[in-house]
């Protein structure tokens, strides 16, 4: 006799809503169970952790650096080489500091007056906004060690941060893309870099750990917001999301991963090895497009990948194959060879 498991009684509504719940407290519990504390876990104060000690380990890696790859910042002096590396480096930490910033404000606005009682969003999202002030706190650190007076991002990224409460409040589904836009570039540069084998000062071994090891949360909290919150709102919703996703992508992404034009001018990089870098020749488009391999299944998931928002995906250079599961390590020969 065969037996046949039986069916959930629950409605497919509700039990997907239990579910999404039990995730948010797993995703709690983590933050609860590992932690980190920049001031504890990262030994600012050895010798060894000193900008200037050492300091060739601030040339940036060949293997995971397009400008460090490149045939002009090879050929330079070791001096202007640590230079540019450590201006380069310090500037990626300002830019993260300050979109976890505004990442913050309109999270803490959402929390605050869109969750409902009882939502267990409440409690993962404060979670995730302590880790966010504690990178905040950490990029500043190794900013102020440095010592160079560095931007972050450029003045038209800036006016960001004044649309992160009001869409975050209006728009929350657009707001958690906008999240995943600046997340993902940010942590596919870092695992790049802690990948790559070659020696880097400890200073950014030691801050880059500790933000990819927590954003891995933060990046699935996002991923299953969405999950949740997309398929329950109307069909002309979803057609918006699916024309904005890769649109948000792109804007933040090439502001995330871009340097500002003062980075530039500082070192008198030429015009020429600027386009070359960001994004002039096809392996530079090919590792950008990378950035976002998770989100177009994060897409094709949701049901926002329709003809029309795949020709945007297509005409901004950020289409191409999905993950199969998150993080997966990208094996094609193009990535391989410049990232």
């Amino acid at each position: 006799m065969t037996s046949v498991a039986p069916e959930s009684d629950l409605d497919p509504i509700v039990e997907e809503a239990m579910q999404y719940a039990g995730k948010l407290m797993l995703l709690s519990e983590g933050s609860v169970n590992k932690h980190f504390d920049p001031f504890e876990d990262i030994d600012w104060d050895n010798p060894d952790f000193d900008a200037d000690t050492k300091p060739e380990r601030w040339i940036l890696p060949e293997s995971a650096d397009p400008l460090g790859r490149h045939p002009w910042y090879r050929a330079l002096t070791d001096a202007q080489k640590i230079a540019i590396g450590k201006y380069r480096q310090s500037n990626i930490a300002k830019v993260g500091l300050q979109f976890e910033s505004i990442l913050i404000v309109g999270m803490v606005n959402y929390t605050a007056f869109k969750v409902a009682n009882g939502d267990k969003e409440f409690r993962y999202c404060s979670h995730e906004m302590g880790e966010e002030i504690n990178h905040t706190q950490m990029f500043q650190e190794m900013v102020n060690r440095i010592g160079d007076d560095v931007p972050g991002m450029g003045p038209l990224t800036k006016l960001i941060r004044f649309v992160a409460l009001p869409v975050a409040n209006a728009f929350p589904n657009f707001f958690f893309m906008a999240v995943l836009a600046g997340e993902e570039p940010i942590d596919h540069i870092q695992k790049d870099i802690l990948r790559s084998g070659e020696e880097i000062h400890p200073i950014m071994r030691g801050v880059m750990s500790i933000h990819v090891a927590e954003e891995a949360r933060h990046i699935s909290f996002a991923h299953e917001y969405l999950k949740h919150h997309v398929p329950a709102t109307g069909k002309l919703n979803q057609f918006g999301l699916s024309l904005m996703m890769p649109i948000i992508m792109f804007i933040l992404g090439r502001s995330i991963a871009t340097p500002p034009r003062k980075f530039f001018d500082e070192f008198g990089i030429p015009d020429s090895v600027r386009k070359e870098l960001f994004y002039g020749s096809k392996e530079a488009k090919q590792v950008f497009a990378d950035y976002f391999v998770d989100v177009r299944a994060l897409a094709k998931e949701l049901r926002l990948m329709n003809p029309v928002s795949k020709a945007i995906w297509k005409l901004l250079g950020i289409d191409g194959p999905s993950s199969r599961y998150r993080s997966e390590p990208i094996r094609s020969a193009l990535h391989n060879k410049v990232a």
